[in-house]
């Protein structure tokens, strides 16, 4: 039985490990820093079996170089150059075996926040980087709206009950934002005061349902009625997906609660 752990690093970081404690082997899902990784496998007398590489940004690979020197192992990454240490170099469509942990794991091409992103699928769970957030998605750097939007379409395939494990903890400012595009969402209202008490305690707000995420995330439901509405008052020549997407975006970016 897999178990899942997120270790906070930085400022709102989440590096995700997948552990499998009875044969003493883990993975790491986009190391930023090593420490603490380091201190989780110390803590249980873990072996690092794996690193999962989603992006090249240095707030996801910054402590690959050390975790691999020290513990040597498989490295899954994007084909793409800016990302080093990789063992196994990997595109869409792939399927590719984790041998210590006897798991596979299925690889997703979702480019948008950068152009060669990738997430993992592996049993229940989605590790889906910068790509999406919990009630948001990343920024634009290198992609377009069109490819964003694809990519998040990707993920509203899965199975309702897939775990969206993000890279970060930006949900209360996201709901904040999500809230003033679609304030009369019940489903999102309720998610609100959750993630608020969560966080009130001390207490992550991922993972989260995918199911969530279609009834919430403004950027996952850019064809409801309450979003096309939204977008039209924006932008009246507003007329397809693609459009009303990027107004959304560009709309968070300048966001200010």
């Amino acid at each position: 039985m897999l178990e899942l752990i997120n270790l906070p690093a930085f400022e709102d970081n989440y590096i995700w490990m997948l552990a499998d404690p009875e044969r003493g082997v883990a993975l790491a899902v986009d190391p930023g820093d090593a420490q603490p990784v380091e201190a989780k496998l110390h803590e249980q007398q873990w072996q690092l079996g794996c690193i999962l590489i989603t992006h090249h940004h240095p707030d996801h690979t910054g402590g690959v170089a050390v975790l691999a020197e020290r513990h040597h192992p498989q490295i899954i990454a994007p084909d793409d150059p800016r990302i080093g240490h990789a063992s196994q170099r990997v595109r869409d469509g792939e399927t590719v075996s984790i041998d210590k942990l006897q798991v596979q794991v299925q690889v997703l091409a979702v480019p948008g926040h950068t152009r060669s992103h990738v997430a993992y699928h592996l049993n229940d769970w989605l590790f889906c980087g910068d790509t999406l957030f919990s009630l948001g998605c990343g920024r634009l750097f290198e992609g377009t709206p069109a490819q964003m939007l694809s990519s998040l379409d990707r993920f509203r395939t899965l199975q309702a009950t897939t775990l969206v494990c993000a890279a970060h903890e930006y949900t209360l400012a996201n709901a904040r934002f999500a809230l003033s595009v679609d304030p009369d969402n019940p489903d999102l209202q309720a998610r609100y005061a959750t993630v608020v008490r969560r966080r009130q305690e001390g207490l992550p707000s991922l993972p989260v349902m995918l199911d969530s995420e279609i009834r919430c995330n403004p950027f996952l439901r850019v064809d409801v009625p309450a979003i096309q509405a939204w977008c039209t008052r924006r932008d009246p020549q507003a007329h397809s997906r693609i459009e009303r997407f990027a107004i959304l975006r560009q709309a968070k970016d300048h966001f200010r609660e």
